[in-house]
């Protein structure tokens, strides 16, 4: 049974349905609750031949479904993945509880969960700004405090993190598998945790969300490293290791779409693991798709999706035989 979505996304779809622009959805059934081993084996078993539509819906977290409504009101379809984002201002974190909401909601209409967190830096307060917050430089003595147990940065973002655990865990109670992005794009300086290669750098922190978070009991997230097109070179040097990452993903934004080099970096890196683009501008062509099948998903962010393509270059993206929308992934 279909959640009901806005009226006016409704209305607007029929709107486009009416002048022939788009295709009605196929029906999508409810998903159980479900293993997160489920959703990985799926993935799995698309690699090469399927890949999942999905779309970013960033801030407000009041309205975490705004950019899904976008592309249903184009193309007729939702996507076969939602993403949001557990978030870093004041307003957006007292919000969570909607994003978790919605979670809820895409799950049960038939789409896959992916949520990535812009955490604020813990040298400044519980919430902050994006610019000076998330998009900060820290220094690498107060990075290794960060991930070195007992000194009160450390302190401090146990507790961010301890934060998060119960709104995941209302995930994991309803049987939700999330693909879980924190620390994105880890190869770029743009973050206060990323551009630190090696053991202790960046795939540190990862690792030790990874340990807290499975101590809590969220065996439902399906963990998933990312790293962004630019730089290019020597991703590895941030990769966590095979044992805390369940998917390998890539962000194309130097590019507007992963170059062959990219393509097979990232395999290198998975070894078999799925892989997929968290974030890019551009939807998908058949070109790219046909050339670099193993994509497991797309993910368009939020205001990119009108923003940088036409009306029928998303109609087109989301009608390619290989594109899986809402209703179309099926475990």
């Amino acid at each position: 049974m279909r959640i009901p979505r806005p009226v006016w996304a409704v209305g607007a779809a029929l709107a486009l349905l009416g002048a022939g622009m788009v295709h009605n959805a196929p029906e999508a059934s409810a998903f159980a609750a479900t293993p997160k081993s489920t959703v990985i084996n799926y993935l799995k078993s698309i690699t090469g031949t399927s890949i999942v539509s999905g779309q970013h819906n960033k801030e407000p977290a009041s309205n975490p479904g705004q950019y899904t409504a976008q592309v249903k009101a184009i193309t007729g379809q939702y996507p076969g993945l939602w993403g949001g984002d557990m978030m870093f201002t004041s307003t957006d974190i007292a919000n969570r509880q909607s994003v978790i909401n919605q979670a809820k909601t895409e799950w049960a209409n038939g789409s896959l969960v992916a949520l990535t967190w812009h955490a604020c830096s813990p040298t400044v307060g519980a919430t902050c700004n994006f610019d000076g917050g998330v998009k900060t430089t820290i220094s690498d003595a107060q990075f290794q405090q960060i991930v070195t147990g007992g000194t009160a940065l450390n302190t401090t973002w146990r507790s961010r993190m301890a934060a998060v655990v119960p709104y995941l865990k209302q995930l994991k109670d309803a049987g939700i598998p999330v693909l879980w992005r924190p620390f994105h794009e880890m190869n770029e300086s743009w973050n206060w945790w990323g551009h630190r290669p090696g053991a202790n750098g960046s795939a540190k922190i990862y690792q030790q969300m990874r340990d807290y978070f499975d101590s809590q009991g969220l065996d439902n997230l399906i963990w998933v490293w990312n790293v962004q097109d630019n730089p290019t070179a020597n991703w590895a040097q941030y990769y966590p290791g095979s044992n805390y990452v369940d998917v390998v993903t890539l962000d194309a934004w130097y590019k507007s779409y992963p170059s062959s080099s990219d393509y097979a970096q990232i395999q290198s890196i998975a070894a078999g693991k799925p892989i997929a683009i968290a974030e890019m501008g551009k939807v998908p062509t058949a070109t790219l798709l046909n050339s670099q099948p193993k994509w497991a998903w797309f993910m368009i962010w939020s205001e990119q999706l009108r923003g940088s393509n036409t009306n029928a270059e998303i109609q087109t993206a989301y009608f390619l035989p290989r594109v899986l929308n809402q209703g179309e992934v099926r475990f």
